[in-house]
């Protein structure tokens, strides 16, 4: 069990235990001051990321507690909303639950959209930035609940002694219809009433693989070009197919944590050090693209979760401190916002600082090394965080205290929530889904 630090001087002290360096801002008030993103404006610097909740309808639609998460976002007060992953494709659904978008759906997504809008403004005065995280999952799909991996390659350090059947290996004729897919799905975002699309290439789901595919052959592997084709075209079929002033931008891994020829952002030869150089010319390409904004992550949540969600308490032992993976994850996002110059970059990683993730994000953001602050697990538990920060009244017994309970849920078959903080809805489930399996 890892310490979270519970104030500066304890922060301090723990960075100085681990041989860890992060900055602290005894005011976090850039927080909350707007932004702008393309020709859209974010009220303030702190963004809500994508967490699905595997509670949608058979068809793909918002449902109940779908409809209930966002009401909570939205009253919590975020600038941006990043809309959870929503799939482009049966096939691509990593549950049966997943939401997945449609023709024939469209118009409930439209109804949440709306609703996120109203009840923002109602509640705080503003509206948010609102982004439909659009994915394939690739090797995590399992649209009628039992595994129906689509693989850009087959992996020895995942499949081990196991490999999975070759026919599951996607086709580059397959990825040249992703690319229609996806794009086709951001149209649909945008009648949905979406502010933007994320063509979603993080956490190892399909267009992530493919950055890592070096041993693949054929035009989606081997080359630079070849591996990021994929999203690159995604984006620029995305970009072509909606109106000016749509957002169409990425939630990205730049570092995998796995070691070459199976990891992205890693060094060649050196084991799992990190090595930005194709993450920050892939990053260049997509804002010459157009790509008014991007969204930074790391590491794989089946796989190595202590690299992009570090917790104080989980299913195994990390190898390192998790201090020194928060340090990883926001010096690294730094490196991307110092390529891609004037163009907004959110961060990720830090629901592990608890009460002090206000001051170090601000550290940063007045740095100029990123711009946004994103809070993932944290919203779980906390949706009111944007408010109370930008209120200057966050509350320590109402964070997350990163005990993994609720991706234990979602590999379990349930609906994600937090079991501590929303007990009375997810602690049953819980203990159905995990405690009795």
């Amino acid at each position: 069990m890892f310490e979270i630090p519970k104030n500066k001087e304890n922060l301090l002290a723990l960075c100085k235990q681990t041989n860890v360096t992060l900055p602290y801002a005894d005011d976090f008030g850039v927080l909350s001051q707007p932004l702008k993103v393309g020709k859209k404006q974010a009220p303030n610097r702190i963004c809500y990321q994508a967490m699905e909740g595997c509670d949608g309808t058979a068809d793909g639609a918002p449902d109940a507690l779908t409809l209930r998460r966002y009401e909570r976002f939205a009253k919590g007060g975020a600038g941006i909303i990043w809309f959870e992953a929503t799939a482009v494709c049966e096939e691509a659904r990593a549950n049966p639950r997943q939401l997945w978008i449609t023709k024939e759906n469209v118009s409930a997504f439209a109804d949440a959209v709306k609703m996120i809008r109203e009840t923002c403004l109602r509640e705080n005065g503003y509206v948010p930035i609102i982004i439909c995280q659009l994915t394939h999952s690739g090797r995590y799909s399992k649209p009628n609940g039992t595994p129906a991996p689509l693989i850009a390659y087959n992996n020895p350090l995942f499949e081990k002694d196991n490999p999975i059947d070759a026919s599951r290996i996607v086709t580059d004729e397959y990825l040249d219809t992703v690319s229609e897919m996806l794009s086709d799905a951001a149209v649909l975002a945008e009648q949905a009433g979406f502010d933007g699309v994320d063509i979603k290439s993080c956490h190892r789901y399909l267009n992530s693989e493919l950055l890592s595919a070096f041993n693949r052959t054929g035009r989606y592997g081997g080359s630079f070009a070849n591996r990021t084709r994929l999203l690159r075209e995604s984006v620029q079929k995305s970009i072509a197919k909606c109106g000016k002033d749509f957002i169409v931008t990425t939630r990205l891994n730049i570092y995998d944590g796995f070691p070459y020829p199976y990891g992205f952002g890693v060094n060649k030869d050196s084991g799992l050090t990190p090595d930005f150089s194709e993450p920050v010319r892939l990053v260049k390409e997509l804002v010459s693209l157009g790509m008014p904004l991007i969204n930074i992550t790391m590491g794989n949540p089946y796989v190595n979760p202590h690299v992009n969600r570090p917790f104080a308490a989980g299913l195994y032992e990390p190898p390192e401190e998790p201090l020194f993976g928060v340090q990883r994850m926001l010096d690294g996002t730094a490196e991307i916002k110092k390529a891609v110059g004037n163009v907004p970059v959110i961060c990720s990683g830090l629901s592990f600082l608890g009460i002090t993730a206000a001051n170090c994000t601000a550290a940063y953001i007045e740095n100029g090394d990123f711009d946004f602050a994103g809070f993932g697990r944290q919203t779980l538990a906390y949706p009111d965080i944007a408010k109370d920060i930008v209120n200057n009244n966050i509350q320590a017994n109402k964070l997350c205290i990163c005990c993994g309970k609720c991706s234990e849920l979602m590999r379990a078959g349930g609906t994600p929530g937090c079991i501590v903080r929303d007990a009375a809805l997810y602690a049953p489930m819980y203990k159905e889904k995990v405690k009795n399996a």
